[in-house]
């Protein structure tokens, strides 16, 4: 959501850090918050005010008209205000129809002051601008200000001066503080803007001889800006409405969202409750929260929320999670229901996403059967089917009743079964798989049923519509009334006054979208791009709707795509000027840039005159910013759809991005071609749905749009409306509305003035929110009823008695588009045409193998790490439980070399080995060859390779060759003395033995550590006592010939493989043929070989070359002939 309810204290130091104005504001930074655990003498150390001042006492938990409650202490000293504040803590208030409990109070200094000299003024967004509301009597008695007060409006980009305020606001003031006032306001103003508040009111506002004093505030900011205004805000915390306690769960879902670029949210309403949801989508789970209330379930509905945005199976299950911990902590004596919800998807993998659920479902599955819990599943879109599946499936493995539906059945229609109120059918019908649309002919009997010979209705005259009922004759449906209907302030008054008023100076077009039209898209958003082309071919478009894309961050580039059977180039451009220049065709704009850059890119397009139409996908883009994006488009006559939407379509003619999901929901829902329904929505998911209703009661959908859930979308309800009434392909309307917003009254007064003839059915979601005890913000940011007006039941009412028609509940609209369309076909403005099949299109190889429709060898085998989920997973085991255990480096090692989990006294010998091989000083002849290297100039990688190219037999690689020789003639049951004369006898030296400095009297320390660790840690040394003897033999011969390092290592490891109990005696013999041992040194000397890298960088080394009098030059004596 965007606009958020910040508590009184957050909105005054707001005020006071950062209000600019001449007025002087008394009482700066004076309050002092309490609640239980204050600790009383601290507090009056920090405020010792406190201790010598009158005061203030009320709660500060977003309560309304806390003069009037009694819940105000005035006058007080401070023991006056402990004894009123203790009376009151932690006591159950009833405030409207919401019960809480007080338990967070603000102390302030006592203002004394007559009632003349108390004010009220008030700030508030609205579409068009910010209204400024000034009465000159504020206080508890200022009744209704919305008649009273005086009201000036300052446009989108107007700035507020204090000569026009005292002109328009300040004609009851007394002349000596009108000037105080006029800064103050101005003050207020900038800073309203400049904070991105969305509603700031202060009553009373106390004017003296002394300054200004902020008395009460309440106030509301845009959430979405706080990448903008974080500097300033600092941290905000935003309480819960009153009436509605914080939960820490809500807190962690917020912060899941806040992580995620899918939308995660969650408030819980009675935590007691029998009824839980888990819906998919912000449409979808209001209209599942109606449906419930609908049915009686209001009062044991025990949570809100949603998920949408094609979350991660980690994500998701994280939700799911929370969900079933919280609905398994108390039982209920009629057991408990999960309605896991939602409409068909745009472009979220339901099969993914249920995967989370489903690994949430298994984890829980104990408690949810103790708390006799049933569930109940109906979803859409894309890998739907394989959702479905594998939810049926873990019903049926661990005994949960899990009633699993798809796009056969109505959205809502669980709800009702999961009520009692409706059977649950035993077999339900299901619909084609994914495969059967786009793999089988175009003459198979999956394809849509040939009910249709035309590619759209015959087009009829005006005069042959039919009117909505009760409305007046129709005005003549022609482009330039079209274009002058008012786009805004039009809620009363007449057309002429509301034309008069638009302020529209840009004619924007009928037609949005034609089969030609060419389209540019903003992001490289390769999936939409490839979805849209595909549209295009299956409509039988002669060439695709992209013409190019845009993507700053790389360079000027072609991008591969496919058209139908054939791959082709799509231009990328860099800047946004050179693609214009390049594609003068283009006049629609598709644009997924992030909310950070939306509306630089926007205001940018919109300099092109070319473009018409820009549809704006980001979600979460600040209101400020939204509302000049509106006021720029309707200077250049350019319709926005948008933002915080997944588009539209226009059947047969053009899709935006992932509109109208995967080419199977195209082809279900006979979107290929056009039908003769036209519908706006706001939500992006529930416009999928009303594609399945419409394809499923009528002839299809003409075109559709979602203008976005935003409170402010740029375009509305009424601009669409008359677009199809203007449209004679139109043949009936359909309106999903929603709480929040008055927009839905343009369309009563269409209807009564006449200037919408066609059908129009209208239901508006949200009618839940009347029942409700405390403020729900569901999951649109405009989805808040701000006044009685903004009610979904208030809006439904309007509707019906206009003459549109308004179903009795959203699992009756369905119906009432089968009534409305069925006397459309009767009385002759429908004429049904039968189907022409679509081309096939093949399916991209990457969802045939999601589908399991294919398989293929893959080029790569792997069995050690797998990166694909949400977490790392080494040999089995995620990264955070390796770091929990504790595994160390050799632990890692352990998993990814040998795919064990190796005990402990194994995992410490190998990070020995690696510290004892690290270095051995500068004149080896790897770290001689890194040297020269990097001081040759060399980068790391090469002086690193370079030195490691050396390893082999004669340095550091016979850690292998001794282990491969040693366990040879162990396991052949040579004596030691026959070994070293078997090896003498066939001139070959043994591996690991030998040291050019080390000797028996002169040991390697290296080797003296290592072996007193292995003899006591080890189980069994059998290979390395049969090494020790060999090394007798060959020390009595000559001192130096010792086990050196290698040797001892190579002998240790074999031991390690055969005795740790963690291998077969094959398994451990094979890790020492393939060279597992020689990775040891390879990776510890690559330590030390990096380090001399790193010194000769940081001593500055020339280029070496090796002095003369170190080379023995021996070349042949000149010959002569």
């Amino acid at each position: 959501m965007s606009a958020k309810a910040i508590s009184e204290q957050t909105g005054k130091e707001f005020l006071y850090k950062h209000i600019c104005t001449s007025a002087a504001v008394q009482n700066r930074f004076r309050y002092a918050s309490v609640t239980a655990e204050t600790d009383w003498d601290r507090l009056t150390q920090e405020h010792p005010w406190l201790l010598t001042e009158r005061l203030v006492i009320k709660p500060d938990q977003l309560i309304k008209r806390r003069g009037k409650l009694g819940l105000v202490g005035i006058n007080l000293d401070l023991q006056g205000v402990q004894e009123w504040f203790k009376a009151r803590l932690m006591r159950e208030t009833t405030v409207g129809k919401a019960k809480g409990v007080l338990k967070n109070f603000l102390i302030e200094p006592f203002v004394e002051h007559p009632q003349e000299e108390e004010f009220y003024v008030c700030i508030y967004a609205t579409r068009e601008g910010d209204h400024v509301l000034f009465h000159h009597e504020g206080g508890v008695e200022v009744g209704d200000v919305d008649t009273k007060a005086e009201r000036l409006l300052v446009a989108v980009d107007e700035k507020l001066s204090e000569e026009r305020v005292m002109e328009k606001l300040l004609t009851h003031v007394p002349d000596e503080k009108k000037e105080v006032l006029a800064s103050f306001i101005v003050g207020l103003f900038n800073l309203y803007e400049d904070l991105y508040f969305t509603y700031l009111e202060i009553n009373p506002i106390v004017v003296t001889k002394d300054g200004v004093y902020v008395l009460d505030m309440a106030a509301k900011i845009d959430a979405t800006a706080e990448y903008i205004c974080k500097a300033k805000w600092g941290d905000v915390e935003f309480p819960p409405p009153f009436g509605r306690e914080a939960y820490p769960e809500e807190a962690y879902i917020a912060d899941l969202d806040a992580k995620s670029g899918a939308s995660l949210k969650l408030t819980l309403l009675n935590p007691r409750g029998r009824i839980w949801t888990m819906v998919a989508g912000g449409g979808a789970s209001v209209v599942y929260s109606d449906t419930i209330c609908d049915l009686g379930g209001v009062d044991e509905l025990a949570n809100y929320g949603e998920y949408s945005g094609a979350p991660s199976e980690q994500q998701t299950y994280d939700y799911a999670k929370t969900i079933l911990s919280l609905m398994t902590r108390e039982k209920h004596i009629q057991g408990k229901v999960l309605i896991i919800g939602g409409s068909i998807a745009n472009f979220t993998n339901v099969a993914a996403t249920f995967k989370g659920i489903v690994r949430a479902i298994k984890d829980y599955q104990g408690p949810l059967k103790e708390h006799e819990v049933t569930i109940f599943v109906r979803r859409g879109g894309p890998n739907y089917q394989e959702g479905l599946r594998v939810m049926g499936e873990v019903g049926k493995t661990t005994g949960i009743p899990i009633h699993v539906f798809g796009t056969e059945t109505h959205m809502t229609a669980i709800v009702g079964m999961a009520l009692g109120h409706r059977p649950i059918p035993n077999q339900p019908p299901m619909d084609a798989h994914t495969a059967n649309f786009l793999l089988n002919a175009s003459n198979s009997a999956m394809t849509p049923a040939t009910t249709r010979t035309a590619s759209f209705s015959e087009p009829r005259t005006s005069s042959d519509v039919n009117p909505a009922k009760k409305s007046k004759a129709g005005l003549p449906a022609d482009s330039l009334h079209s274009i002058l209907w008012p786009l805004k302030n039009m809620v009363t008054g007449d057309w002429k006054e509301a034309q008069a008023s638009s302020g529209c100076s840009g004619a924007k077009p009928t037609t949005l979208f034609r089969k030609q039209t060419k389209a540019i898209v903003w992001g490289m958003q390769t999936r939409a791009v490839q979805g849209m082309m595909d549209f295009d071919y299956v409509c039988s478009r002669d060439d695709p709707s992209v013409a190019a894309m845009v993507y700053p961050f790389t360079g000027d580039h072609k991008q591969k795509f496919y058209w139908g059977h054939k791959e082709i180039l799509v231009p990328v451009y860099k800047n946004m000027a050179d693609a214009m220049k390049k594609h003068p065709e283009v006049d629609v704009l598709i644009s997924f840039a992030s909310l950070r850059s939306a509306f630089d890119s926007t205001m940018e397009v919109m300099q092109y005159p070319q473009i018409h139409t820009i549809a704006i996908i980001a979600e979460g883009i600040p209101e400020a910013q939204t509302r000049k994006i509106i006021k720029m488009a309707d200077e250049k006559g350019v319709t926005i759809i948008g933002p915080a939407t997944v588009g539209g379509i226009k059947p047969g003619c053009f899709k935006i991005g992932n509109t109208g999901g995967m080419l199977d929901n195209i082809l279900a829902s006979k979107l290929y071609r056009p039908g003769s329904v036209a519908y706006v929505s706001r939500s992006g998911g529930m416009s999928n749905e009303l594609n399945n209703i419409i394809s499923r009661t009528t002839d299809g959908v003409y075109e559709g749009v979602a203008i976005g859930g935003d409170r402010y979308p740029g375009s509305t309800f009424m601009d669409h409306v008359l677009r199809y009434q203007d449209t004679p392909g139109v043949k009936m309307i359909i309106v999903l509305g929603e709480i929040g917003g008055t927009e839905e009254y343009k369309i009563c007064q269409g209807i009564r003035e006449g200037r919408i003839t066609k059908p129009v059915v209208c239901w508006c979601i949200g009618t839940c929110a009347t029942m409700f005890a405390s403020e729900v913000q569901f999951g649109h940011a405009g989805a808040c009823a701000n006044q009685a007006s903004e009610t979904a039941v208030a809006k439904n009412q309007a509707l019906r008695d206009a003459g549109a028609y308004v179903p009795k509940s959203f699992d009756e609209l369905g119906d009432v588009v089968k009534t409305v369309y069925d006397e459309l076909v009767a009385n002759g403005t429908v004429i049904p045409a039968q189907e022409v099949p679509p081309p096939t299109v093949p399916m991209d190889y990457s969802w045939a193998r999601e589908l399991g429709l294919i398989r293929k060898p893959a080029s790569f085998m792997t069995s050690i790490c797998d990166e694909r989920g949400q977490e790392l997973i080494y040999a089995g085991m995620p990264i955070t439980e390796v770091f929990k255990e504790e595994m160390g480096l050799g632990g890692v090692l352990g998993l990814l070399w040998f795919q064990r989990r190796l005990p402990r006294y194994a995992c410490q010998f190998i990070e020995m080995c690696l510290m004892v091989t690290a270095d051995h000083g500068p004149a080896v002849s790897g770290a001689h060859n890194t040297i020269v290297c990097a001081r040759a100039g060399k980068d790391l990688i090469s002086c690193l390779t370079s030195g490691l190219l050396t390893i082999g037999d004669r340095f550091g690689g016979a850690l292998d060759a001794a282990a491969k020789q040693f366990s040879k003639a162990f396991d052949s049951g040579m004596l030691p003395m026959e070994f070293v004369n078997k090896m003498k006898k066939d001139g070959k030296l043994i591996m690991g033995i030998g040291h050019r400095v080390k000797s028996i009297n002169n040991p390697d320390m290296r080797v003296q550590i290592l072996k007193d660790y292995v003899k006591q840690n080890f189980p069994s040394t059998q290979l390395l006592d049969y090494a020790l003897d060999v090394e007798k033999i060959t020390t009595s011969k000559k001192p130096n010939l010792i086990l050196n390092v290698d040797g001892f290592i190579g002998v240790a490891f074999v031991d390690l493989l055969r005795t740790c109990g963690g291998f077969t005696r094959d398994e451990a013999d094979e890790f020492v043929e393939i060279g597992a041992l020689n990775g040891i040194f390879v990776l510890g000397r690559s330590m030390g070989f990096i380090g001399h890298y790193l010194d000769q960088k940081r001593l500055k080394q020339g280029l070496y070359r090796h002095p003369w009098d170190d080379i023995s030059y021996v070349l042949p004596e000149h010959m002569s002939m």
